[in-house]
């Protein structure tokens, strides 16, 4: 690891504006993909407490069957905009993190499949073993992303550039194991815990009758031990990591840093009290803006390092090196102006469409009869 002195006070980024707005597009995109399937990997993690019960699970499925593949585009695009935008940065997370990531991919696939297969046998070992396949997948997503982006908050460190190469990748130098220190596994707990209580709420909020009773329940238990790990992650995040460790941020930075961190805390906080009050859409409200704000904070500290630790600040992996040419920039930029609103009307028609609350009753005797979570739009 680096020490302090080997990393400047302040050093000089000379960001484009297209460069600046690609990153916070980038953030965008993760937000948006860990407020919409962070319910869906919280409702998943759930089956095992709160779907004992085969109707009930069957309930916990139907929330989220019509809208878990189009939740899952945003990470997608998030990759596919890192890529365009930033293909330095992509090179290295993909050359040093071959492993994490595909660890992500066979989360994401166990996911996939779970929804895909589970209703076309009629059997309960059959239906059951595809339903552990998605509480697996959920469980290794979130747990590989909490550790990957506390290590961004942390700083990860690569070497320097070996040619100039368009793409060439600042290898990453920690290894694997460096990644689970004490505060990256807090990360990975953190978003565990995080995205079972947004799922909670969402759950209290689409459903009624005795899964709705069990889902309040169980949140009021879970939702203060999670309000307790985000304070212990947003206080080791700026206190031992803080934007003193980014030279490219100033005064500033640290107040948003604080601020967005602490703010995430006392939403939760409040998101949690407005559940006891069966203020549904409100505590969803509340858990979703709380992983805003914290997702808010990392990508402060991001900003020019793209979570990295260079060895040679000559040469360092920044916003700059690792960013494509403006004429790219321009052009995304234009194609992104007119994709993303109907994008994101697509989505929000989708959610409108299927608002409706659910209970058992409105479950078949049968499991072989079809159900919400077959049908795709």
């Amino acid at each position: 690891m680096l020490t302090n002195s080997l990393i400047p006070l302040q050093a000089s980024l000379d960001a484009s504006p297209l460069q600046i707005v690609w990153f916070l597009l980038i953030a965008v995109l993760w937000i948006g993909f860990f407020f919409l399937e962070g319910f869906d990997f919280g409702v998943s993690m759930l089956y095992p407490i709160l779907g004992k019960d085969p109707k009930e699970r069957r309930v916990m499925i139907n929330t989220i069957g019509p809208t878990w593949d189009g939740n899952e585009v945003w990470l997608i695009t998030a990759g596919g905009a890192t890529f365009a935008a930033f293909p330095g940065w992509y090179a290295t997370l993909f050359s040093g993190l071959y492993l994490p990531l595909f660890l992500v991919l066979v989360g994401l696939i166990l996911r996939g499949i779970s929804f895909e297969y589970r209703a076309k046998m009629p059997d309960d070992r059959w239906r059951n073993a595809f339903d552990a396949c998605a509480s697996i997948g959920s469980l290794i997503v979130s747990l590989v992303f909490g550790i990957g982006f506390a290590n961004f908050v942390k700083g990860m460190d690569v070497a320097p550039l070996t040619s100039a190469a368009f793409g060439e990748p600042n290898l990453y130098t920690g290894g694997f194991w460096a990644l689970f220190s004490p505060f990256g596994l807090l990360g990975g707990v953190l978003f565990i815990l995080l995205f079972c209580t947004h799922g909670s709420m969402f759950l209290a909020l689409k459903t009624y009758g005795s899964i709705h009773d069990k889902t309040v329940k169980f949140v009021h238990t879970l939702a203060p031990v999670t309000v307790a790990v985000l304070l212990i992650f947003v206080l080791a995040a700026n206190i031992f990591y803080g934007t003193s460790k980014n030279p490219y941020l100033g005064s500033l930075s640290t107040v948003l840093m604080w601020a967005a961190g602490l703010l995430s805390v006392v939403v939760l906080g409040l998101a949690a009290l407005a559940q006891r009050a069966e203020r549904n859409g409100w505590a969803f409200i509340g858990t979703g803006a709380s992983i805003l704000l914290m997702l808010a904070m990392i990508f402060v500290k991001m900003y020019g390092t793209l979570g990295f630790i260079s060895a040679d600040m000559s040469n360092p992996l920044n916003m700059v090196t690792a960013s494509s040419s403006p004429l790219t920039l321009k052009l995304m930029t234009w194609f992104a102006c007119f994709l993303v609103p109907v994008v994101l009307a697509y989505q929000a028609w989708s959610y409108w469409v299927f608002s409706k609350r659910l209970s058992t009753k409105e479950m078949p005797e049968h499991e072989h009869e079809p159900n919400v979570a077959e049908v795709h739009l």
